[in-house]
This record gives structure tokens, C-alpha cells and sequence, in this order.
């Protein structure tokens, strides 16, 4: 599985956000207002991410000799993730990005077909609420990255050397 990127999300979210403005442009009196809730759901989708790229990161960037006995003030050294389980994460991670992706532009679309009907009550709250979504889909798409990028694997020691060594000459 190749990493996430960035141009190919963006293109995502343009795509879908132009599909979305052609058809509500039609469809848009038709349909009920939108609902808030998205905006704590992926807020909180996000956060979950998050907390686990950093949990994630910190369980495989482990130093070998942390968490000795010898030193008192140092915590345990977390126990080590499962390989299968690392991977399920960084699956988990790119299609978050993607959905994420998907859901920005929709709700990029939607404000976008508002921004002319400010004047009226429903579209005016529509526009805030899909204006909420789109920034909470773009924090979801972050931790998304940074979930993913946590489940790189590290690069040996021994060959960070040799790439540096090879880099200088």
C-alpha cells in the first residue's frame, strides 16, 4: 500500500465539490436542512486519530534501551504493536483521509451554492453548517495523515548511517 497524497485528495475534494454545486443548483429547494451533527462526529473521529498516531508513534519509535530498572525516573517502554495491527491502522488511516476527502467536498459544494442565498434564514444557517463540516472533514483528513505517517516503519540505525554516508559523498 502506497501513502496517501496530498494532490490526489485535493483533486478529490475539487472533483466532488464541483459535482456537488452543479446539482444543487436544481435540487436544493427540494432538500431538508442540514444537519450540525457532522461537525462534532468527525471532530471526534479526529481526535481519535490523533490520539492514536501519537500512541502509535510512540510504541514504534522506541528506543531499545528505554525503560530500564536501573533508572527509576524513566517509565516502562511500551510494549510492542503487532505488525498486522500496524497495518489495519494505516488502512484505517487512508480511508479516513479519503472519505474525509470525499465528505469536504461535498460540504465544499454545498457552501459554495449558498454563498449567493446569504439573505435568506435556511441557506444562511446551510452555508455555516456545511462551511463547519468542510473545516471539520480538513482536521479529519490531518489526523488522518499524521495517523498514517505514525505507522511508517522506522528506518534501522544502521541505515540511516548508511544513507547519510552516501548523501555527503
Amino acid at each position: 500500500m502506497k501513502p496517501s497524497r496530498p494532490l490526489f485528495l485535493i483533486a478529490l475534494v475539487a472533483v466532488v465539490a464541483v459535482i456537488t454545486w452543479a446539482v444543487l443548483r436544481s435540487a436544493y429547494m427540494s432538500l431538508p436542512p442540514l444537519p450540525w451533527t457532522a461537525v462534532p462526529t468527525l471532530l471526534l473521529l479526529a481526535l481519535g486519530e490523533g490520539f492514536t498516531g501519537l500512541n502509535v508513534l510512540r510504541r514504534l519509535r522506541r528506543k531499545p534501551m528505554e525503560g530500564r530498572r536501573s533508572d527509576p525516573n524513566r517509565r516502562p517502554a511500551p510494549k510492542p504493536l503487532e505488525p498486522m495491527a500496524v497495518a489495519r491502522l494505516a488502512a484505517l488511516a487512508k480511508a479516513s483521509a479519503h472519505s474525509a476527502a470525499v465528505i469536504a467536498g461535498v460540504f465544499a459544494g454545498f457552501a459554495v451554492s449558498l454563498t449567493s442565498s446569504l439573505d435568506k434564514a435556511t441557506p444562511r444557517q446551510d452555508f455555516f453548517v456545511s462551511g463547519g463540516t468542510f473545516l471539520a472533514a480538513v482536521v479529519l483528513v490531518g489526523a488522518a495523515f499524521f495517523l498514517e505517517y505514525a505507522c511508517r516503519v522506522p528506518k534501522d540505525p544502521d541505515e540511516e548511517e548508511r544513507d547519510r554516508g552516501a548523501s555527503r559523498a
